[in-house]
C-alpha cells in the first residue's frame, strides 16, 4: 500500500475543510462586494469546493505509478464524446499514453433544500454514465481501449433537513422498500450503491460533514461499499493496474 493511500483519511480532512472554508470565503467575498446571490447560492457559484478531493485523487494517480499521466482538471480539457449528446464535462480525467484511464466527478449538496436537487443529481449521474459506456461501447476512445474507472465523490452536509425521514408521494405503486422514510442521507447512499451494484461506475462514495467540519475537516460514511476508503482503495488499485500494464 503507498503511502498517499495509507494516509488519505488525513488529505481527506484537509480536502472537507477546504470545501467548507472556500464556502464561507465566497459567500463572505460577495455579500462585502454588494453582489450577493440569492440565499447560499453564491458559495456555490463561485466554485472550487471540491478541489481539495480533486488534488486527494491527482496524489493517488501519482503514488500508484502514473505519474507521467496527464491530468486534466481545467475546463478546456475536461470533455468526453457522448452517445446520446456530442460531449460531456467532467470534473477530472486521467490519460495515458492516449488511453483514458479514468473520468471522475465530484459533486456536492447543502441545504436547506435536498428534494429536488436529490432527483437532479441523481438522473444527471444515472445519464452521464449510461451516455459514457455507451459511447465506449462504439469505440469513442479507441477501438482497443481498455475498460476505464468511472468514479462519482458526494459530499452532503450533516444536518436536520439531510438526516430527517422523507415521505414519497405514492398513488398508483409503492417504491422500493429501502426508500420508505429514507431520509436524504441514506437516499444518496442508496445511489452510490446502486450506481456501482449496477455497472454504472466502478466506485462511488457518500460522505455526510457538517458545517462545523470546517475546523476539523469531520465526515462520516453510512456504508462500507460507498465510504471514501473503499473508493481510494478501489482507484489506487485500478491506477496501479494499468501502470502494471
Amino acid at each position: 500500500m503507498s503511502l498517499e493511500l495509507a494516509n488519505y483519511e488525513a488529505q481527506a480532512r484537509e480536502a472537507v475543510k477546504m470545501f467548507w472554508g472556500n464556502r464561507e470565503a465566497a459567500l463572505a467575498k460577495q455579500v462585502a462586494s454588494g453582489n450577493q446571490d440569492a440565499g447560499t447560492r453564491g458559495a456555490v457559484t463561485a466554485g472550487k469546493n471540491m478541489d481539495g478531493f480533486l488534488a486527494l485523487a491527482q496524489s493517488l494517480v501519482s503514488a500508484n505509478g502514473l505519474a507521467m499521466a496527464d491530468i486534466h482538471v481545467q475546463r478546456r480539457v475536461l470533455t468526453l464524446p457522448g452517445f446520446f449528446r456530442p460531449t460531456k464535462l467532467w470534473d477530472m480525467l486521467v490519460i495515458y499514453r492516449g488511453q483514458l484511464v479514468a473520468a471522475l466527478e465530484f459533486k456536492s449538496q447543502v441545504g436547506p433544500s435536498f428534494g429536488n436537487n436529490f432527483n437532479n443529481r441523481s438522473e444527471e449521474a444515472i445519464g452521464t454514465a449510461h451516455d459514457l459506456w455507451t459511447a465506449y461501447r462504439e469505440g469513442a476512445f479507441g477501438e482497443d481501449s481498455a475498460r476505464p474507472f468511472l468514479g462519482w465523490v458526494m459530499l452532503v452536509e450533516d444536518c436536520p433537513a439531510s438526516r430527517s425521514a422523507v415521505r414519497d408521494t405514492e398513488p398508483h405503486f409503492p417504491v422500493f422498500p429501502e426508500f420508505k422514510g429514507a431520509s436524504y442521507s441514506t437516499r444518496y447512499d442508496l445511489l452510490c450503491k446502486k450506481l456501482v451494484q449496477e455497472g454504472l461506475y466502478t466506485s462511488a462514495a457518500f460522505l455526510s460533514s457538517p458545517r462545523t467540519a470546517a475546523g476539523d475537516g469531520a465526515y462520516t460514511h453510512l456504508s462500507e461499499l460507498t465510504s471514501l476508503k473503499t473508493f481510494v482503495t478501489d482507484f489506487s488499485a485500478h491506477i496501479a493496474a494499468v501502470a502494471a500494464r
